[in-house]
């Protein structure tokens, strides 16, 4: 049966409720704390006009935002790779790998976010990333490549932090991604795995033909939802420096005093990313409801 979305009057009232709380927030904050709005100031952290180009640019704003967007792009990428494989080698025969993932899913769970971004910035970052060069290397390149390469990844100068941060997102949420793979082959019944065996079909097989596609299939929903997670967990990021949508926040809110009407701002933006995924995860959902039947 169909829910009907016609507004009713209990909806009416709890949004003049909201409204109203809305206007006597705005009130305290105007008369209590003695704040001056200067709303008509934040726009050009957004877009702003350049004289020299005679063009509109991006803001401050808009440059963190698509910061996090890259982030979220490419951290989700290979969060998704370390999740699949771990999730398989948790599931899988060999016992050496078993105790890999699980120490893995275990270290990633149990540390805070910030404790891992600072481990992989400083040890990976420094002593890895740093003395390959990739800066030094960036620097050379051609000014369309360099363009090329700061539209899908970062600037000249912040590759090796732009790459620090990427890789502590993939790791920390790969570790929830390995959970969601590892229920979602457990829930394949055991008995189709024998018949595939017992027809002559190699465990690769197994696992390519038969057991992952009705695994991706089932994980999905969860899949899709932790993919928001790391949209929100890519603002850890600001604390090495990475100018992605909330470092940039602190940035102007401290030069500007701006408080409310940059985080407002800021909010609204990370809601533009979420809210059309969290759609997306519903109509999903809806969708394999609806096979399911």
């Amino acid at each position: 049966m169909k829910k009907s979305r016609h507004l009713t009057l209990t909806d009416l009232v709890l949004i003049t409720i909201l409204l109203l709380m809305c206007l006597f927030f705005a009130y305290r904050i105007k008369v209590g704390l003695n704040y001056n709005w200067a709303w008509g100031s934040i726009f050009q952290f957004i877009f702003r006009f350049d004289d020299e180009t005679g063009k509109w640019v991006s803001g401050l704003l808009m440059t963190g935002f698509y910061t996090t967007i890259r982030l979220t792009f490419w951290g989700t990428i290979f969060a998704t790779i370390f999740g699949v494989l771990m999730g398989i080698a948790k599931t899988g025969k060999i016992l050496f790998f078993r105790w890999l993932a699980t120490t893995y899913v275990e270290t990633m769970r149990n540390l805070p976010p910030l404790v891992i971004i600072f481990i992989v910035y400083f040890f990976i970052g420094d002593q890895l990333l740093s003395p390959i060069g990739i800066d030094d290397w960036a620097e050379t390149l051609s000014p369309k490549t360099q363009d090329l390469l700061s539209t899908f990844f970062a600037r000249p100068g912040f590759i090796t932090a732009f790459l620090s941060a990427m890789i502590t997102l993939a790791i920390f949420e790969g570790a929830y991604i390995t959970e969601i793979v590892r229920a979602g082959i457990e829930s394949i019944s055991r008995g189709q795995s024998e018949a595939s065996h017992a027809l002559g079909m190699t465990w690769y097989h197994q696992m390519r033909y038969i057991i992952l596609p009705q695994t991706f299939q089932r994980i999905m929903p969860p899949m899709a939802g932790q993919f928001i997670s790391l949209i929100k967990d890519s603002s850890i990021v600001s604390v090495i420096s990475i100018q992605e949508l909330c470092f940039q926040g602190v940035e102007i809110m401290t030069s500007t005093l701006h408080t409310i009407e940059i985080w407002t701002v800021v909010t609204l933006m990370y809601l533009a990313l979420t809210m059309p995924c969290s759609f997306l995860v519903e109509q999903i959902e809806t969708r394999m409801r609806r096979s399911l039947r």
